[in-house]
């Protein structure tokens, strides 16, 4: 009975940390997709009022 015990933990350890690490990956991919896209869209903000404050000049 305490062998079932003892490899009913070990796998549910196991599956645990690969749970995490899927987890972890996810949220690593969606943060840099996040990342990406609103730098994006900061650097075409600056861009157009750079275009816009250009044109206002001339």
């Amino acid at each position: 009975m305490k062998k079932l015990a003892v490899t009913i933990t070990a796998l549910t350890f196991t599956l645990g940390l690969t749970a995490c690490a899927e987890l972890k990956t996810v949220g690593r991919d969606i943060g840099h997709a996040t990342r990406d896209v609103t730098k994006s869209i900061g650097h075409a903000s600056r861009d157009i009022a750079k275009d816009v404050s250009n044109e206002v000049k001339n």
